[in-house]
């Protein structure tokens, strides 16, 4: 069996077509080839910002005891690759990977991948991704794996603090304003983003640990505004726990001299 696959680009989003090839809505195995040990962006969520391309990498481990010909991944966007809405094949020239014999039976494959805003990288397209594989052995045995993996596809994020006025009289109230902002794939910038929890934590200036005060809720904007009353001199930031489409980040602390 040989499978190849192509992208298509469509509107704005790279759309997987596989070429001469059975509907993949499932796992497919004739003989002992296997897949293992698939890793992808060493094990860490992909997070893409607003305008250039990340490359990641897919390693994995194939098993045949005739040996293994060759063997290839495709990352796609959906319920499964025939109904996908974004994807990416691989950097080589023919779409494999590249695989590196360990023994007679076993080799560890490697591709990489490219993930660009406004190519294969819209809003819609944050968060869970899939990697689907394939891989044949020198005695045309073959194992075709739908989801070989799942992973996260994020859009980067950036969040800020000001605590204000500084220096402030003990007793005397602080205003602590901020902004929570990811990475907008389509318009190439970062933008608010609304409604989200986030967590106001405070530092004395003699520790290193952060503790909540209070949790409160991004506007329509991704904007944050809260007060709390002045005790001690100390430091302020707001804290995000992230979300499937975005990740966690801490503002960096801003200082408030208590007098």
């Amino acid at each position: 069996m040989r499978m190849r696959a192509t992208l298509g680009v469509v509107t704005g989003a790279l759309a997987l077509s596989a070429l001469a090839v059975p509907a993949a809505q499932a796992d497919e195995v004739e003989g002992d080839t296997a897949i293992s040990n698939v890793v992808v962006n060493g094990g860490k969520a992909a997070v893409v910002g607003s305008t250039a391309k990340k490359t990641i990498t897919v390693s994995f481990t194939v098993k045949d005891n005739s040996g293994v010909d060759w063997a290839q991944a495709i990352l796609f966007h959906g319920a499964n690759i025939d109904s996908s809405d974004s994807g990416a094949v691989a950097n080589s020239s023919d779409g494999r990977a590249k695989c590196t014999v360990v023994n007679s039976t076993t080799s560890n494959c490697k591709s990489t991948f490219d993930l660009k805003p406004g190519y294969n990288l819209i809003n819609k397209v944050a968060g869970t991704w899939k990697v689907w594989a394939i891989a044949a052995g020198n005695d045309a045995d073959y194992v075709q794996k739908d989801n070989a993996k799942s992973f996260q596809v994020q859009r980067a994020s950036k969040l800020t603090v000001n605590a204000s006025p500084e220096p402030v009289k003990k007793g005397k109230t602080i205003t602590v304003t901020g902004k929570l902002t990811r990475a907008n794939w389509e318009s190439g910038t970062y933008s608010g983003y609304a409604t989200q929890s986030v967590k106001l934590q405070f530092r004395k200036k003699s520790s290193s640990t952060y503790s909540t005060v209070k949790t409160i809720k991004t506007n329509s904007k991704g904007d944050l505004k809260t007060t709390v009353t002045a005790s001690q001199d100390g430091y302020f930031r707001y804290g995000f726990a992230g979300t499937s489409t975005t990740p966690a980040v801490n503002a960096t602390g801003d200082f408030v001299d208590v007098r």
